[in-house]
């Protein structure tokens, strides 16, 4: 599975904003195509549909963000690049808003890393397993995930990396 993939945390504990691409003659694709009894480019689909993954307390989950181009966890991506490249060897705590469906804060952990808490908000019309609601019908609540501290240099370059998959 290739397509841009942003992972903010740790291995125990992060969140990712990703756009999968499956690509038809990939074996393990094609395995699972004929598991399912579809055209291998059937089962990959049109593609290009955004995603939040996270991970907390060993729990996985994740939910789709139908409608997202790719300017939005661009320009995500580029405030929270800028928050830590501008911060010239004094660490503080700071924020990036991504909209109705993510706000991250940082933290210093450190002379040279962050901590993160992500506030993740799943559209409405599909909530992860984690995510609660008051009674049926409402909206999922806000999930939260807080990171351990993440090397500021590191993390830039994937923010680079990230950056140039999309263009």
């Amino acid at each position: 599975m290739g397509g841009p993939a942003l992972f903010i945390g740790t291995d125990e504990a992060y969140v990712a904003l990703v756009r999968p691409e499956l690509d038809p003659a990939d074996p393990g694709v094609r395995a699972a195509a004929e598991q399912a009894g579809v055209a291998p480019e059937e089962f990959v689909g049109p593609g290009g549909v955004w995603a939040v993954l996270l991970e907390q307390d060993g729990e996985g989950d994740g939910f789709e963000l139908p409608g997202v181009r790719d300017t939005e966890p661009a320009a995500f991506a580029e405030q929270l690049r800028a928050e830590l490249a501008g911060r010239g060897g004094a660490p503080a705590a700071f924020t990036v808003d991504g909209g109705s469906v993510l706000r991250l804060d940082a933290r210093p952990a450190g002379a040279d890393a962050y901590a993160f808490t992500a506030y993740l908000t799943p559209p409405e019309a599909e909530a992860p397993a984690g995510a609660e609601s008051g009674t049926e019908g409402d909206a999922p609540a806000a999930l939260t995930v807080r990171t351990g501290p993440v090397p500021a240099a590191e993390l830039l370059a994937d923010l680079d990396a990230f950056l140039e998959t999309l263009g």
